[in-house]
């Protein structure tokens, strides 16, 4: 690892330029990758410092960050920071594996969302307007005031100071885990916690179910019970993977988007769905 003391203000200068572009984490948004664009956005300090002789690197790194991403705005600079973290000593460490980066982000982004939603949207976003609606009911001006002081204050310091535990942690981390052989098995773990999280936004999120029955000696069967019996969700399941398969053959977003759209009318017409 590089020498933290040595290079303390060009870390504090980083972090202080990442908590600005963090500001526009919501920039770009589009419900393919979410906030993947106003991520890497927000990483671009970090890239540009560490890869700056690199370019390639570089290149890699804004790749990397543009996938998708989707994390309550407080609690996200977290993940940013302990990025950046990896992302130093990914330019630094030619044995250090790039893609365990990705998957501490995936492996993230759900319990932080979790955690950040239920304080800042189910507490101390009602705390804010509680204080902020009855002012403005009886046309204060203080009571829109309030509540952006109330929600925006405690909002700004934890996304400042989460950036600056998570680059700060994920350097000492790093560090140990390196020397102790313990990096990989965490990588490996992420990737998993990853790969769930994703199989459960699939599961849940996925919804595609087929209408086709028939009447055989006085019974009628359902298409979908018999798929149901056979594993639950694997019309989903095989919609999802299809859709995968055509995004790796690099067929466009948008087409799928209406194939999709069309599928679903030709088939609600005909009686599939």
């Amino acid at each position: 690892m590089s020498n933290k003391t040595a290079h303390s203000a060009q870390d504090k200068k980083v972090i202080k330029k990442m908590f600005n572009h963090s500001w526009f984490l919501f920039s770009s948004f589009n419900m393919v990758k979410m906030q993947g664009y106003g991520y890497e956005y927000s990483m671009l300090p970090a890239i540009d410092e560490f890869y700056k002789n690199d370019p390639e690197g570089k290149r890699a790194a804004i790749e990397r960050h543009s996938s998708f991403f989707n994390c309550t705005y407080e609690t996200a600079p977290f993940i940013m920071g302990l990025n950046a973290a990896m992302e130093k000593e990914n330019s630094l460490n030619p044995d250090f594996d790039p893609s365990s980066i990705n998957a501490i982000k995936a492996a993230l982004m759900g319990p932080l969302s979790g955690i950040g939603d239920s304080i800042f949207w189910g507490t101390v976003r009602l705390i804010a307007a509680g204080i902020g609606i009855p002012l403005g009911m009886k046309g204060n001006i203080l009571g829109p005031i309030l509540f952006l002081i109330v929600y925006h204050l405690p909002s700004i310091f934890t996304r400042y100071k989460l950036l600056e535990i998570g680059y700060n942690s994920g350097e000492k981390f790093i560090s140990k885990a390196f020397k102790s052989g313990l990096f990989e098995l965490i990588t490996n773990c992420a990737t998993i916690v990853g790969l769930i999280m994703v199989g459960a936004m699939t599961a849940s999120s996925v919804t595609i179910k087929t209408a086709l029955k028939w009447k055989m000696a006085g019974t009628t069967l359902k298409l979908q019970d018999i798929l149901n019996s056979i594993m639950p969700g694997l019309l989903p399941l095989i919609l999802t993977l299809t859709i995968l398969v055509l995004l790796r053959k690099k067929v466009k977003v948008i087409y799928l988007l209406f194939g999709v759209i069309i599928l679903g009318i030709l088939g609600a017409l005909v009686g599939i769905f």
